[in-house]
């Protein structure tokens, strides 16, 4: 391969690549962003139905929607720390459990059939290793599922707005 005028074995090649990807990788250490790992107040929580249908929410959507976030260390780590960062933010602004006196920017229907149909957890998230209790089974869908629309029937949330 020429490079400048050069001819560059593939190894010395495979060194430069390496190298490079190594430095670019300090360098994204430097961005500020995705590191703030604090976690607001909890104002309010709905009145779950049963403590079954909370521990699946604890355990499947929590670290993005509510303000009881677990940072596991790779969450330190750019560009990881990036992507966590943004689906918190994105996350807590659709539907926040801590806040559910505040107005939440999605439905009773959406919020069931997102279980139901089975894009949420994402499957990014339950591929985790420590999402393991997110990895919910078709009839742990059903329970979680239903559980929620009896909660979100006796304690819906607010409309009118992320929180």
């Amino acid at each position: 391969m020429r490079i400048r005028g050069r001819v560059v074995s593939k190894k010395r090649l495979t060194v430069y690549v390496l190298g490079g990807s190594i430095v670019l990788f300090l360098l994204i250490q430097a961005v500020p962003y995705g590191r703030d790992h604090t976690n607001p107040p909890t104002t309010q929580e709905p009145t779950w139905n049963s403590a079954q249908t909370r521990a699946f929410a604890v355990d499947a959507c929590f670290d993005c929607h509510s303000n009881q976030t677990k940072w596991p260390w790779y969450t330190n780590v750019a560009p990881m720390s990036w992507l966590a960062e943004s689906d918190v933010k994105g996350g807590r602004s659709t539907l926040n459990f801590s806040e559910w006196n505040k107005p939440q920017d999605t439905g009773v229907d959406d919020i069931v059939e997102s279980v139901r149909n089975g894009s949420m957890p994402p499957w990014f998230y339950s591929i985790m290793p420590n999402h393991k209790s997110a990895r919910l089974s078709k009839a742990e869908k059903d329970a979680f599922a239903a559980g929620l629309a009896a909660t979100l029937a006796s304690s819906p949330p607010r409309g009118g707005g992320g929180g």
